[in-house]
């Protein structure tokens, strides 16, 4: 069944290092706590820089979603800088990384997986007024990046920016006018 997940009722909850604020979109199994979850969604808010908490077992992707400038280092490699536009960034959960803020606060979608359990696809992706998009993925979350009317067999919904589709294998969306979307396909 799709689900509708809006940016405005999920709870603000601090990281697990104390640095920041995250709002959980979604986890699996529903209601896991952080050292049991298959797959876990969720949006940060990023104001300072500093390190990355370490989640051993986990595959991680961060897309930023608003800002203009988080760069990581990554065990140590060169820093790779990132803003709304840059692709998704892939890496593993207890790698060490340090980010800093070059031109003030972001915001980003993390992805976590368990490895062996779960793997996550992450992209961005445009489409025009009347496009549709088929979710081929187990779990396929759409994150819109503005305001958009979405439709899917059974159901409607007038999505705001960071409102997310959490769409089943098979369903497919359409979209009343053209938007700016952050994919996240999740399969077991």
């Amino acid at each position: 069944m799709t689900r509708v997940l809006r940016a405005g009722d999920q709870i603000a909850v601090p990281w697990k290092n104390g640095g920041g604020i995250t709002r959980e979109l979604a986890v699996q199994p529903a209601g896991a706590p952080m050292d049991a979850f298959d797959w876990r969604i969720s949006i940060a808010e990023v104001a300072e820089g500093g390190p990355f908490s370490s989640f051993p077992g986990i595959d991680r992707v961060l897309t930023v979603i608003e800002g203009a400038g988080l760069s990581l280092s990554i065990d140590g490699r060169t820093a790779v800088t990132m803003d709304a536009t840059s692709p998704p960034l892939a890496f593993p959960g207890e790698a060490r990384c340090e980010a800093s803020l070059k031109f003030g606060p972001i915001r980003d979608l993390n992805i976590m997986v368990r490895r062996g359990v779960s793997r996550a696809h992450v992209r961005r992706r445009s489409l025009d007024a009347g496009d549709a998009l088929t979710c081929t993925s187990e779990a396929t979350l759409l994150l819109a990046l503005e305001a958009v009317a979405a439709s899917w067999p059974g159901g409607e919904a007038a999505l705001a920016r960071e409102d997310a589709l959490l769409a089943p294998a098979g369903t497919q969306v359409g979209f009343a006018t053209a938007v700016r979307l952050i994919v996240a396909e999740i399969d077991l």
